[in-house]
C-alpha cells in the first residue's frame, strides 16, 4: 500500500491535488475568517448551490470551458446573493427568507439544465467535489483567486474590520461601509468558487467556516483568526490528502471530515472555552 501511495505521489495529477489541497484550504481558511466576524455562515454557504445554475447556463450559451464555469459561477452567486439584499430591503421579507427562496429555485432550475444537456457526471462533480481532475489551469486560477484575496484582505484589513465592527463609526471616519460590504461578498463569492471542484458545492461551507470558527474557540484576536485559519484549513486538507488515499475515501468529504473533527477537538478541549476543561472547572469549584 505504501509503495502504490508513493508511486501515486509522483504523478503529475497528484501532485497538482496536492498544492491545490494546501492552496485552496490555507485561503479559505485565511479569507473566511471575515465570514466568522459578519455572523453570516449559513447566509455564505446556501450562496454555494447557487453556483449550479450559473454553471448551467454558462454552459448553454457557451459550452463547457473553465472560464465559462468560471465566470457563470461568480454571476450566479453575485446575483442571487444581490438579490436577495434587494428583496428584503423592498419587502417584509428578511434576506435570509429572501436568500433560501432565490437559492432553492435557482438551484433547481440549474438542475433541471445540466440533466437536460446531459451532464449528470458533471453534476456529481460540481456537488461533490473533484479535485484530481484539476489541470494546470485550474490550479493557475485557483492559485490567481487565492492570492489577490488574501492581499487585498492584508492591505485593507484595517478599515474591513472597523466595518465589520461598527459601520456607524467608518462611516464617521471616512470609511465608504457599503462599497467594503459589497467588496466583502464578493471576495467571499471568489474563493468560494475557487474551493468548488475541490469539494463541491454541497460540502464548500464546511471548508468556508470550518478553521476560522475552530480559532474562534481559541482566541479573540482577528489577525489570530486569520492566520490561524489560513494554516488549519491548508494542514487540515493536506492530512486529508494524506488519509484518502490509503483509506479509499473520497479527497473532498476527507477535507471537510479532518476539518469538523479539528474542531471538535477545539470545542471540547479549548482552554478558552472547551465544554470538557469547564466541566473540570465546575467540579472542582463544587468541591
Amino acid at each position: 500500500m505504501m509503495d502504490d501511495f508513493l508511486q501515486f505521489l509522483r504523478e503529475p495529477i497528484a501532485q497538482r491535488s496536492l498544492l491545490a489541497c494546501v492552496m485552496i484550504g490555507f485561503a479559505n481558511g485565511f479569507v473566511h475568517g471575515l465570514v466568522i466576524l459578519k455572523k453570516s455562515a449559513l447566509q455564505i454557504g446556501t450562496l454555494s448551490c447557487a453556483l449550479l445554475p450559473g454553471i448551467a447556463v454558462a454552459v448553454l450559451l457557451f459550452g463547457l470551458t473553465r472560464w465559462s464555469l468560471l465566470t457563470g459561477a461568480v454571476v450566479a452567486a453575485l446575483l442571487v446573493g444581490l438579490g436577495s439584499l434587494f428583496v428584503s430591503r423592498t419587502s417584509r421579507l428578511n434576506q435570509d427568507t429572501a436568500l433560501s427562496i432565490l437559492h432553492t429555485t435557482a438551484f433547481a432550475a440549474g438542475f433541471i439544465v445540466l440533466v437536460r444537456l446531459g451532464l449528470q457526471q458533471k453534476i456529481d462533480d460540481w456537488l461533490f467535489g473533484s479535485i484530481m481532475s484539476l489541470s494546470d489551469s485550474d490550479l493557475w486560477i485557483a492559485f490567481a483567486i487565492s492570492s489577490v484575496s488574501v492581499l487585498i484582505l492584508l492591505l485593507f484589513r484595517r478599515p474591513i474590520l472597523i466595518c465589520l465592527f461598527d459601520p456607524d463609526i467608518a462611516t464617521t471616519l471616512g470609511i465608504p461601509s457599503r462599497l467594503i460590504s459589497y467588496g466583502i461578498f464578493t471576495l467571499i463569492i471568489l474563493v468560494l468558487v475557487s474551493s468548488l471542484q475541490a469539494v463541491g458545492a454541497f460540502l464548500t461551507l464546511g471548508l468556508l467556516v470550518g478553521p476560522a470558527a475552530t480559532v474562534y474557540l481559541l482566541t479573540n484576536k482577528p489577525s489570530h483568526l486569520f492566520w490561524g485559519g489560513g494554516i488549519i484549513g491548508g494542514l487540515g486538507s493536506l492530512l486529508a490528502f494524506y488519509l484518502s488515499f490509503p483509506l479509499g475515501w473520497h479527497l473532498g468529504a476527507t477535507i471537510i471530515l479532518v476539518l469538523g473533527v479539528i474542531f471538535c477537538t477545539a470545542y471540547l478541549y479549548s482552554s478558552r472555552c472547551g465544554r470538557l476543561k469547564q466541566r473540570g472547572k465546575n467540579s472542582s469549584q463544587v468541591q
